[in-house]
């Protein structure tokens, strides 16, 4: 590989420098480095942060290509700034075999747009009633770390226990899907006013803080580690909260949309709203900033889950749950965390690189930009404003809830070891 030298880039936000990339590895930080023959980038009035890494993103590949696949997936990570994803293992096959979270590995390794690191079911096929193979999917090639029957919950305890206590011999972690079944029979949206109000099935904040509580204690009783997925409501923040002040090893994560959006978009019955834990109140968005600015909440994952077309096109009823969320994911975390002044940029590297990446052990991910460190890196350009048109998007999938908002924010440039992936916004 060339060298190439990022002129006056702010990196994390602070001060101009430039950063020197020779091969996979960064060469040099500082004010007024040269290197002849250097291919040069101007980052003038540019933010660089390490590489993006989301601990929650479906690749639906294999068996619904339809919706993605591990090479649309990637492409769309890069160019949102991402150099790692933690692929889901709700595929079909489910992703609960050795075989199958091997195949998920090389395709990303293959496709070469940023690293692929599957997350191995907890359960045989998401069923919920006896373990996968969770040892022989962490000692395969992909060394899976992170496991998690996403889209169900391990609702029995029992499971449950069984799963922290085996996943804690090799540093593993279980990532726990919040929602009692029964809760939630028939639920469409949030339990609330506008629930009341449409008539639609209510899906209450009780179903998620309840299996919270269960599993912090779990995880206590275990010593083990558990993560929380897409935690959306004021009580569950509060459960995190005590946890962790009780020295509980629990991490959360929440999504962008959580960030943002609110049951009132329920009123329009249009089905790229519906989503799985559903958008909640103002007064959880509030709490939602507040948690992931004071640390209670870890990590933003974007929880990017493409459907096709006709998924969504149809009655609210029938609609399938999910957004995709990687192409705007940094845009949305500066509208409502960096633009509010809850997080600086070097705050938005640590939540969505540093800790999502030492939360799955993503080897070479989150480091610092410095000398001898991986260049895994994205550029932003924070002065963009621009509205989101879903027809540009490298995902196979359309199902934003942004289309035609205006978001602040474009990522221009993303390099994977130093081989960039995405230049002045275009996929290479």
């Amino acid at each position: 590989m060339s060298k190439i030298l990022i002129r006056g880039a702010k990196v994390l936000g602070g001060e101009a420098q430039d950063v020197l990339i020779d091969g996979s590895v960064i060469e040099a930080v500082g004010p007024g480095l040269s290197d002849e023959g250097a291919e040069v980038v101007d980052a003038e009035g540019k933010v660089l942060l390490p590489g993006l890494v989301d601990l929650h993103t479906h690749l639906r590949e294999p068996g619904r290509e339809d919706s993605e696949t591990v090479l649309t997936g990637t492409r769309a990570a890069a160019s949102g700034g991402y150099t790692a994803v933690f692929a889901m293992a709700n595929t079909f096959p489910v992703a609960d075999t050795a075989g199958v979270v091997e195949q998920v590995y090389r395709l990303g390794q293959e496709h070469g747009y940023c690293d692929v690191q599957p997350i191995g079911a907890v359960t045989v096929g998401l069923e919920g009633r006896k373990l996968a193979e969770l040892g022989a999917m962490h000692e395969s090639a992909a060394g899976v770390t992170v496991f998690s029957d996403d889209g169900k919950c391990v609702d029995d305890a029992v499971i449950m226990r069984r799963a922290l206590e085996y996943v804690k011999a090799f540093g593993g972690v279980v990532a726990q899907h919040a929602q009692e079944p029964r809760l939630t029979e028939g639920a469409q949206m949030n339990e609330g006013v506008v629930s009341a109000e449409l008539g639609l099935g209510g899906w209450p904040a009780v179903a998620e803080e309840s299996i919270i509580a269960r599993d912090v204690l779990l995880a206590e009783h275990v010593g083990s580690r558990v993560h929380i997925c897409h935690l959306s409501t004021a009580g569950s923040v509060e459960i995190v909260r005590w946890a962790k002040s009780r020295g509980i090893d629990v991490t959360a994560e929440v999504t962008p949309h959580h960030l943002l959006l609110t049951d009132e978009l329920v009123r329009s019955y249009n089905p790229v709203y519906k989503v799985n834990p559903p958008l909640r109140t103002e007064r959880d968005v509030l709490a939602l900033r507040e948690a992931l600015a004071d640390g209670t909440i870890d990590i933003v994952a974007t929880d990017h889950a493409p459907h096709p077309h006709e998924d969504k096109d149809c009655e609210w009823a029938a609609a399938a749950m999910g957004m995709v969320g990687l192409e705007t994911a940094l845009s949305v975390v500066q509208e409502t965390m960096v633009d509010t002044g809850l997080l600086t940029w070097a705050g938005v590297a640590e939540r969505m690189s540093v800790k999502p990446a030492e939360i799955g052990r993503a080897k070479g991910h989150g480091r610092p930009v410095s000398a001898g460190e991986p260049a895994n890196l994205t550029l932003v350009d924070t002065a963009y404003r621009g509205s989101v048109d879903p027809a540009g998007f490298a995902s196979r999938s359309r199902n934003t809830p942004y289309e035609g908002r205006e978001l602040p924010g474009r990522v221009t440039h993303t390099w994977l070891r130093g081989k960039a992936t995405l230049v002045d916004g275009k996929l290479t």
